[in-house]
């Protein structure tokens, strides 16, 4: 690779529908949907023509509220025609995490499905905003959220107040072309085309300004990292609202001219049917994924010698694991490493790298990315094989975050250095390690969980004092959420209690697994918690209750 691309996301699909027409673009094995690079295309267009007329403008926020579902990809490259940007939510969001992002986001048009199968999207919604249910469409005036207005339903079914996607494609086809002519030729590579929102280092959840030129060239990195060509089939499985959904999966595909073979939503059974069915070559996911296939019974049945590569990642990735991987799923396994702010991918194993540098390390710097390991006291790097925070500089560092340069700031040092939070050392051989974190930041499963967003929920609760959250390790997801308890004199809370104030509210990840009740925390002698010491005092408390949990 010997430069970065400038092509927009819209560019690229352009190119390979001219190219490529008749080959397969997206395929949804277990219902035999497929859409050519040409039918894609053509979709897009008419969806982004549509959304021009319900007054999506360039600039304008479009939020996708969506498991894997067929017409997610429709909708982010539509949006990212007309130079709107697509918004990610997290499918496990509850109502006041909605709520805060739908405002924080300035969203315009939020896309949504019925659910999952513990949550209702509609009756989320209608919960927020009452007045859909009697309102024109396209005519929404709400005062809690004053930019939102449009809602589509993303199916065939009508709901009071909203659009649906097929009356959306309907009306595209009706539409004239000239003001998607028009609006395609005002993106820039260099605009923003996404926004992901993550507990970043510090605070509460911010919007992640991506774009097409960050996530497109990170996306082709990844590929290239693995050898990916327009013959390759990639079954993604992870989550299109994460980082590893949409840039190392969709992006990777999108400037390979690979094929996305989906699967709606993690089913060990239809991700192993689909890799038997279309000869995938590569497949995504986090450790707990991969034990998931291994391990399920019909697992033998499947022929998956088709399998060459893919990705695992999202939380440390065990040895026994990769090994199983490499012999059973027939895969030569790569690992990433970064964070959403880096768009996501820093560092990447490459499939020409030994065994045991894929179990060990995560890589080397992406081409065209700085990375450095630098001392968080004098701000300097630090020599081979010293510890210090993982830091990165290049075209894939974000945009900022959205209306919080002071965040942003925080991160994004004066010589251009992305922050990670993240601790690590370099080897001889240029590879890193993450030893550890500098910040708080509680990863679970591949999920992002930031403990004071956690403690704030939680000091709801009546008779409590003080409460701290800390990550507590796991074979299983890496890290749990552990919560420690200070409770007012004289009262009592049960963990019962807490659960049941939980349920519903927050997401299901981010409800403590472990309680702990106790008369006061590790301090410094500044008066500051020590965090790191509460890890240790609820790994020792659970191993005096008989709980082993690493």
């Amino acid at each position: 690779m010997n430069q970065l691309s400038e092509k927009t996301i819209g560019e690229w699909l352009e190119y390979w529908a001219e190219k490529t027409p008749d080959r397969e673009c997206i395929v949804y094995s277990d219902r035999n949907l497929r859409f050519t690079w040409q039918q894609f295309n053509e979709r897009v267009d008419t969806l982004a023509k549509s959304m021009i007329s319900l007054g999506i403008k360039t600039g304008d926020h479009v939020g996708v509220w969506a498991q894997n579902v067929p017409d997610w990809m429709t909708i982010l490259y539509a949006s990212a025609k007309i130079g709107a940007i697509t918004v990610t939510v997290n499918t496990n969001y509850k109502q006041h995490e909605l709520e805060y992002v739908i405002k924080n986001s300035d969203m315009h048009t939020l896309f949504l499905t019925n659910g999952t199968f513990d949550t209702d999207y509609i009756e989320m919604i209608y919960g927020l905003i009452p007045e859909l249910k009697s309102c024109q469409r396209g005519y929404l005036v709400n005062e809690r959220f004053p930019k939102l207005q449009n809602v589509v339903y993303i199916g065939q079914e009508k709901f009071r107040g909203m659009y649906s996607t097929a009356e959306l494609l309907l009306l595209g086809k009706t539409q004239d072309d000239q003001p998607l002519l028009e609006a395609k030729k005002a993106v820039n590579c260099h605009d923003v085309t996404n926004m992901q929102y993550t507990s970043g280092t510090t605070g509460f959840p911010k919007g992640v300004m991506l774009t097409h030129y960050n996530i497109v060239n990170d996306g082709y990195i990844t590929g290239e990292n693995m050898a990916f060509t327009e013959t390759d089939k990639l079954c993604i499985c992870v989550p299109l609202f994460h980082c590893f959904g949409i840039v190392l999966a969709g992006m990777n595909c999108l400037t390979h001219g690979s094929t996305q073979v989906m699967v709606e939503r993690f089913d060990p059974l239809v991700v192993l049917a689909s890799i038997h069915k279309e000869r995938c070559t590569a497949v995504y996911g986090v450790p707990t994924m991969f034990i998931a296939e291994l391990n399920h019974p019909m697992f033998d049945l499947f022929d998956l010698t088709s399998l060459r590569t893919g990705i695992m990642a999202g939380s440390l990735c065990p040895i026994e694991l990769m090994k199983r991987v490499s012999e059973q799923m027939h895969m030569t396994i790569t690992s990433v490493y970064g964070l959403t702010e880096s768009s996501p991918g820093m560092t990447q194993t490459r499939i020409t790298d030994s065994f045991e540098t894929r179990c060990t390390t995560v890589g080397r710097d992406y081409p065209f990315v700085e990375v450095q390991v630098i001392d968080p006291e004098t701000g300097k790097e630090c020599p081979v094989g010293v510890q210090g925070e993982l830091c990165c500089r290049g075209f894939n560092v974000m945009k900022g975050y959205y209306k919080n340069p002071e965040a942003t700031a925080e991160v994004i040092d004066q010589k251009g250095f992305l922050h990670s939070g993240d601790l690590g050392v370099k080897d001889t051989d240029g590879n890193y390690r993450v030893t550890g974190r500098i910040k708080d930041m509680i990863i679970r499963g591949g999920e992002n969980i930031y403990p004071r967003e956690v403690e704030e929920f939680l000091y709801q609760l009546p008779n409590i004092h003080d409460v701290q959250v800390v990550g507590i390790p796991s074979e299983k997801y890496g890290e749990e959420v552990g919560a420690f308890f200070i409770l007012k004199e004289g009262t009592n809370l049960t963990e019962e209690e807490i659960r049941d104030f939980c349920r519903g509210k927050i997401s299901r990840y981010k409800i403590p697994k472990y309680y702990f009740f106790v008369d006061h925390f590790p301090m410094t002698g500044s008066g500051k918690i020590q965090k790191y010491k509460l890890k240790d005092i609820g790994l020792n408390l659970l191993k005096e209750q008989g709980i082993d949990v690493i």
